[in-house]
């Protein structure tokens, strides 16, 4: 899930910002970061992708590469 670190770090954004934003711990952030964790939730899908104002196929199967900053 390196789109994920990807997108995040282009937004500028640590972990813990994006942990704060969709309500999700840093430690599980980390682990789907780093491919520690696998098939997260839909509504986990859909925190980050809000959180990072992007979409769940972007973040989780890379298409639609356009990242709005």
């Amino acid at each position: 899930m390196n789109i994920i670190k990807n997108i995040r770090k282009k937004k500028q954004m640590t972990i813990r910002n994006l942990a704060e934003s969709s309500n999700i711990s840093v430690g599980y952030l980390s682990d789907l970061e780093n491919c520690k964790t696998e098939n997260p939730t839909k509504e986990t899908m859909d925190k980050i992708a809000a959180a990072l104002n992007s979409t769940v196929p972007e973040i989780f199967y890379g298409t639609n590469e356009n990242v709005n900053s």
